[in-house]
């Protein structure tokens, strides 16, 4: 039989802890406005992930417990690799960049951010969540071939974005003025966002099963269309940057031209013109 969310008892309580926890974690963006959106981001999907498990542990079925172990992963992953960078010399100019553009916030402004990044982080988490507190689902054929798609999307996002990242990080020491055009970057120029985005549809994609009201569809699909676009946006930002840095060497020229820019074997080559909202 299936159990709703809403029938646990002291569930909006466990929500409430786990939003703390995540307006906690973020709150590193008062100190450099970037973490809210970076290190903030990742450990807060680590956390509320390995809150999860610990919390729902007597319950949790074999695939939830393989959903928030792949959050953890990413989550820790991720948050790793960004606090590794801070010390990187290559990273050191485009960091001083960052902080430029985000030096003249107000301390409201930053509030107002701190409560909006805190809140979408939980929608994105929320396909998880809903996984372990509903561990007795519709079980099916159907059910059990989305979650294993799910499963495979987030393994390969994760694999994809890491190895992207690892990649990078690795030319960038050898040669930090050089854009990054090898391994994955030969079939696609952002392979790191095309990973983050096929992770969070895999994520999106395990919850599909336990969905149990309109408000946690609802829910669900604002926290994937809001990363996806701002995977846009991050793509959109990054094409005018290099277009700054390399914009007047031929070599950059003909990558442009011939490497899809997001999605591989997409012939979509620039996202300059679309218009988006979340950057």
């Amino acid at each position: 039989m299936y159990t709703s969310i809403a029938s646990l008892p002291s569930i909006w309580m466990i929500v409430l802890s786990l939003f703390g926890l995540t307006l906690l974690i973020t709150a590193l963006g008062f100190r450099k406005p970037v973490y809210f959106v970076s290190i903030g981001y990742a450990f807060s999907i680590f956390a509320m992930a390995l809150e999860t498990i610990i919390l729902f542990r007597q319950q949790i079925t074999v695939l939830s417990l393989l959903h928030n172990l792949l959050l953890i992963i990413w989550g820790l992953r991720l948050g790793i690799f960004l606090l590794r960078r801070e010390f990187q010399p290559s990273f050191r100019q485009q960091s001083g960049e960052t902080n430029n553009q985000y030096g003249g916030i107000s301390l409201s402004r930053k509030f107002v951010i701190w409560l909006g990044v805190s809140f979408l982080y939980g929608l994105m988490f929320l396909p998880g969540f809903v996984s372990a507190a509903n561990p007795q689902p519709r079980i099916s054929s159907g059910s059990m071939i989305v979650q294993a798609s799910g499963l495979l999307f987030m393994s390969g996002g994760l694999v994809i974005e890491a190895l992207a990242d690892w990649q990078k990080s690795a030319y960038k020491t050898r040669f930090p003025k050089a854009l990054c055009n090898v391994g994955l970057y030969r079939w696609v120029r952002c392979p790191n966002y095309f990973g983050e985005i096929l992770f969070w549809l895999g994520n999106w994609v395990m919850g599909i099963a336990f969905y149990s009201t309109l408000l946690v569809w609802i829910g669900s699909l604002i926290g994937l269309v809001c990363i996806v676009l701002i995977m846009f946006g991050s793509t959109r930002r990054l094409e005018r940057a290099q277009d700054q840095r390399y914009g007047e060497l031929p070599e950059y020229q003909q990558y442009i031209q011939t490497v899809p820019v997001l999605f591989p074997y997409v012939p979509v080559y620039t996202l300059k013109k679309i218009r988006v909202y979340l950057e």
